[in-house]
């Protein structure tokens, strides 16, 4: 007499476990979706930029990269002493928030004033700009007013005027 083995019970020979994927093609699939999240951020919450002149010196040589951050932007206007990136005529360029709505900017003897008070600004080479008067300009609605902080070598809106704030495409976080 011969026994048969029980599909049930502990000596039951183990069932071999049907194949549902292959491990390449889960690999390939997490690959995919990391590169989609990657890429996502890049384009909708940080990117990096490369500051192509020296109109920001010395707080951003040309030649140095940037983080640009984007989203803060949906519910936050840049404000005074920020670093933007915006669309110029020539492109995008990165320059500092000096004056927003409602401001008075003016430049005297190379001291720059917002609303009658003089703004302290360690990275302004006042040195090179003995003499320098501009102003005064008042922000519109929904403008800001843009200054390189190498201010005798910016172009800004001291020549084209203050900028839209839709204009505006991310904040500098990162020099």
């Amino acid at each position: 007499m011969s026994v048969l083995p029980t599909t049930t019970g502990a000596g039951a020979p183990p069932q071999p476990r049907p194949r549902t994927s292959r491990p390449s093609l889960r690999w390939a699939l997490a690959f995919l979706g990391v590169l989609t999240a990657v890429l996502a951020v890049r384009t909708w919450v940080v990117t990096p930029f490369e500051v192509v002149s020296d109109s920001m010196a010395p707080t951003l040589p040309e030649g140095s990269t940037v983080l640009v951050e984007r989203v803060s932007l949906t519910w936050q206007d840049p404000g005074r002493q920020d670093l933007v990136l915006f669309d110029s005529a020539d492109g995008p360029v990165i320059k500092r928030v000096v004056g927003t709505e409602g401001d008075t900017v003016r430049i005297e003897d190379a001291v720059l004033q917002v609303n009658g008070e003089p703004v302290h600004e360690p990275y302004v080479d006042l040195a090179t700009l003995d003499g320098v008067f501009f102003g005064p300009v008042v922000v519109g609605e929904d403008q800001l007013f843009v200054l390189g902080d190498n201010r005798f070598d910016s172009i800004d809106s001291r020549t084209y005027g203050p900028i839209p704030v839709d204009a505006v495409r991310g904040r500098v976080i990162a020099p």
